[in-house]
């Protein structure tokens, strides 16, 4: 069974609580927006803990450290294809232009034998919790409402 983890960047505007989420890069989410948007997180083997690959995850695709700050644990969700994903939650403030994401390499065209490369983000953005919920993968959501829960 494959395990994902990640951290969920918060902050609070006049206008509420904003979540920072990125749009999965490559060629089948380019032009799609709602169950495009997702929790930066990566997956992790047996050996390494959620924690260490949530962090490091992070770095990973967003290319900055993961922030200080108290860390809120978000519990896991079980995605449709089965995946286990593990997120906390840290108050911080991020400058999405700040971002140097990830790559990962695939083929593309399929069956072209040509290897592309492609952003594991192509982009970070901070979404209100009510917009959040339309874009973000749909086993995602119970992490906003479990955060909107922890901020009440």
């Amino acid at each position: 069974m494959k395990r994902s983890a990640g951290l969920l960047l918060f902050h609070h505007t006049a206008d509420g609580l904003q979540v920072l989420l990125g749009h999965m890069g490559g060629p089948f989410f380019a032009r799609r927006d709602a169950g495009a948007w997702t929790v930066p997180k990566g997956e992790y083997e047996p050996d390494e803990s959620a924690w260490a690959a949530a962090h490091r995850e992070f770095e990973e695709e967003l290319g900055l450290p993961p922030p200080d700050g108290e860390a809120i644990a978000l519990g896991e969700v079980r995605q449709t294809g089965g995946k286990i994903v593990t997120v906390w939650a840290i108050e911080a403030d991020l400058d999405p232009a700040t971002i140097t994401p990830g790559t990962f390499r695939m083929e593309w065209p399929p069956r072209s034998g040509q290897l592309q490369e492609f952003p594991e983000l192509d982009r970070v953005a901070w979404f209100g919790l009510d917009r959040g919920r339309e874009v973000i993968v749909k086993a995602q959501v119970a992490f906003l409402d479990r955060l909107a829960e922890h901020s009440a």
